[in-house]
């Protein structure tokens, strides 16, 4: 029996090596480990061998087991480095990834940008402040009087405490003035809030650029100056710009600016775009008596304030026809600018 184990596993190592597939090996496992395999016909046989062969041939039958199930685990382990170095292979790491969705940055940004660089081009510099005001600095200070309709709570977010969200940043350029002596040449960029229904051409929650110029002999001809060549930085340098008179409380005089849409035709239209005017004495006194001193004293200095709406701006611009478009994260609108 000795030697008939042998023979099985010479000849199973011999056909273990020569197989080429996972499925050649489960086929040798059947064919000499299974319940009608080699093996196990051999160990049928030890019933006719004496007392005292018998735990030999166990022993030897075993080895044997042992030794065709190590060849066949190793051959195993062979075929499964072939396949994942054939997976690793294939995979090459100096190949291009997969194209990533190209979008540019958003319409807004793009305009606070462009509208940034401008200005500070001109001599104008950043300003900020916070978005929850109090209502001497978003009305009082600007010369809202308290039956104002901007001041009602059905117009402006109210807080248990009397704070409120700004409804422009104006604010921030009164805040400038409370810190810092003229002269002042600021733009404010910011969120803005007001009690508006969302639509086509409203939100409660919008982006302004208000700009402030402070100074001694500051002229309405500064004010047309720098609005015209920031707009037509813009809209281009041909666009035409007109001033029409207009009321503000915090301004005077007041003027709305209008620019001119060209189109064939008779289709050509001036459309609103911002509003500016001088700074009222009455906001420049309010601040004296806010700095307890004269700095910003109208006898001594003169300033001009203007406000844009960011989403205006965009919506002239690109020809944007629903001011939600600018909210919604939709990458197929995104993707276009």
């Amino acid at each position: 029996m000795l030697e008939h184990l042998q023979i099985i596993l010479s000849e199973a190592i011999a056909e273990i090596s020569k197989a080429k597939s996972l499925e050649d090996l489960d086929n040798l496992r059947v064919s000499y480990l299974g319940k009608k395999g080699r093996l196990t016909l051999a160990a049928g046989t030890m019933k006719d061998l004496s007392k005292e062969e018998r735990p030999i041939a166990g022993k030897n039958l075993n080895e044997t087991r042992s030794k065709i199930t190590q060849s066949l685990e190793e051959k195993i382990n062979h075929f499964q480095q072939i396949e994942d170095n054939k997976e690793r292979q294939s995979l090459d790491p100096t190949l291009p990834s997969n194209p990533i969705a190209s979008i540019g940055r958003h319409p807004i940004s793009q305009m606070l940008d462009q509208a940034i660089k401008a200005l500070r081009r001109m001599g104008f510099s950043l300003a900020s402040g916070p978005e929850i005001e109090t209502e001497w600095h978003c009305f009082d200070a600007l010369n809202t009087p308290q039956d104002h309709p901007a001041r009602n709570e059905s117009d402006t977010f109210y807080f248990d405490n009397g704070k409120l969200l700004r409804t422009h940043t104006s604010t921030i350029q009164i805040r400038t003035m409370e810190n810092t002596n003229p002269p002042v040449r600021i733009i404010a960029p910011g969120a803005a809030y007001r009690r508006d229904e969302i639509d086509a051409t409203h939100l409660s929650q919008f982006n302004q650029l208000e700009g402030l110029y402070v100074d001694q002999d500051v002229s309405l001809a500064d004010l047309k100056g720098t609005l015209e060549y920031l707009l037509q930085n813009i809209f281009g340098e041909e666009t035409p710009v007109r001033f029409r008179p207009h009321f503000f409380p915090f301004t005077e005089p007041s003027f709305e600016i209008d620019i001119l849409l060209e189109a064939e035709g008779k289709k050509s239209k001036w459309i609103e775009i911002a509003g500016c005017g001088m700074v009222d004495p009455d906001v420049f006194n309010e601040i004296c008596k806010a700095r307890n001193d004269d700095s910003y004293s109208p006898n001594k200095v003169s300033g001009f304030a203007f406000g844009l709406g960011l989403e205006r701006l965009a919506m002239i611009k690109w020809g944007i026809s629903d001011i939600r478009l600018l909210i919604e994260n939709d990458l197929r609108f995104l993707g276009q600018f």
